[in-house]
């Protein structure tokens, strides 16, 4: 009985939820006051897709549904991205019947890493992708290692493993794992590939098992690349899947040295997404045909890249997780990039939707040196923690007589629309991402 009030509660919640425009979480939270232990209750699919990490879990979680849909399955997924154990209770209980069993083929989880060992108490992944570790909310996730221990108790011995073989740091999730159960997922040296680290920190210079001085054969960003311990020997691991050629610039990429794959999106994170979403996929029996077909030129739905229009310039913004400086540093990459003439607007107005801090020491780990190109003019600095940009700024090689500073960012909207007409590209995190797009006509 408490199983079927905690369904009843779950779905009326979420009913009254969605006539105001919420309950992501709400319902789930009730429904576990009224069955504490209400995911052990229910009957799940027989494929629990499963995904966490510090970037990626909402881009590769919407690629994998695609690919699944696609292929005649009925995915159930938190489209939402309500990633805690009440937001997964929600969306378990809101596709069930009254008896409790989930209405689907396929149980597909973007998991929050800090909690993915509540959720995953009372049921396992058949499969657990995990796409990066990396510097990510300070206050909150304080550093990768205390993330790794976070992940850890979530991993159980029936569960296959997905692993990015790029990040040495998750790769250490397979050491006491049964190797048969750990597939890994990787990026073949190629031409955005180099051989010295490019950042402003380096996470990978020491090994995460014996912290000896780890050697890298090739970089692909960041710490992400081809790494070897000559004191320990953690390696990265040969790969099932991989990109085996790369061309950032023409937009293509190659899976396996079979499968020809054209990016609406020419960024090395969309690249590894979407080698993330093709290994989870093809381990649950897609057709690599229906994999090519959904993927190729595949533009996401979520937010992470929207392109609007103001006064008469064109504009792209590019969502950039606040305190996660590498989703920073791969989509300024991304603007260093690019050939026009454009105006870089940065905005840092509110840094959490959930909590309440002014820490932005996170600034400082950001390679904002990359905004130093020829092709770039004005570098706009708005909202209420500009002046923090500012500082970090005057240590940059961006020249001060490009950078323009401002507090109000309907004000920087106006400032655009008065001149000019280049390309803008706007950097900032889904906290303060609509109160721009409010003042620009979305395409």
């Amino acid at each position: 009985m408490r199983l079927i009030l905690a369904v009843i509660v779950c779905k009326l919640l979420r009913f009254v939820g969605g006539l105001v425009g919420k309950g992501s979480s709400l319902p789930g939270q009730y429904a576990l006051k009224v069955c504490p232990d209400v995911l052990g209750r229910v009957r799940l699919p027989a494929h629990i897709i499963a995904v966490t990490g510090s970037n990626g879990k909402t881009s590769t979680v919407e690629m994998i549904a695609a690919i699944l849909t696609a292929d005649g399955r009925r995915v159930v997924y938190n489209k939402e991205g309500s990633n805690q154990i009440e937001g997964v209770a929600t969306l378990i209980l809101s596709n069930c019947s009254l008896g409790g069993r989930v209405k689907g083929d396929v149980l597909l989880l973007e998991s929050d890493e800090r909690y993915a060992r509540h959720t995953f108490k009372w049921f396992h992944p058949t499969h657990f992708v995990i796409t990066n570790l990396y510097r990510d909310q300070l206050t909150r996730n304080g550093h990768p290692e205390w993330v790794y221990d976070a992940i850890r108790p979530a991993i159980f011995p029936e569960t296959t493993l997905v692993l990015n073989a790029d990040d040495p740091l998750v790769s250490c999730f397979a050491r006491e794992h049964d190797p048969d159960r750990v597939k890994w997922f990787g990026l073949d040296e190629c031409a955005i590939s180099t051989k010295e680290h490019h950042g402003v920190y380096h996470d990978g210079a020491r090994c995460p098992v014996c912290k000896g001085r780890m050697e890298y054969s090739c970089y692909h960003y960041a710490h992400i690349g081809h790494y070897a311990c000559p004191a320990c020997g953690h390696k990265r691991h040969e790969t099932e899947f991989a990109v085996t050629e790369l061309d950032l610039d023409g937009g293509t990429l190659t899976i396996n040295g079979e499968t020809r794959i054209s990016l609406a999106f020419k960024s090395i994170y969309n690249v590894y997404n979407i080698l993330a979403a093709w290994s989870a996929c093809a381990l649950a029996g897609a057709a690599p045909s229906v994999m090519a077909g959904v993927i190729n030129n595949y533009m996401l739905k979520n937010g992470r890249m929207i392109t609007f229009t103001l006064g008469a310039h064109r504009g792209t913004l590019l969502t950039s997780k606040h305190e996660n400086s590498v989703a920073y540093d791969t989509n300024l990459a991304y603007i260093a990039a690019a050939e026009k003439p454009c105006t870089v607007l940065v905005i840092v107005d509110s840094i959490s939707r959930k909590y309440f801090t002014g820490e932005t020491s996170w600034l400082w780990d950001i390679d904002f040196d990359r905004l130093d190109a020829p092709h770039i003019g004005r570098v706009m600095l708005y909202g209420k923690y500009c002046n923090d940009l500012a500082v970090r700024f005057q240590y940059s090689r961006v020249p001060a007589d490009r950078i323009e500073v401002g507090e109000s960012i309907a004000e920087a909207a106006e400032r655009l629309k008065e001149r000019g007409d280049e390309d803008v590209y706007v950097v900032t995190c889904f906290s303060d991402r609509d109160k721009l797009l409010a003042l620009t006509q979305k395409d």
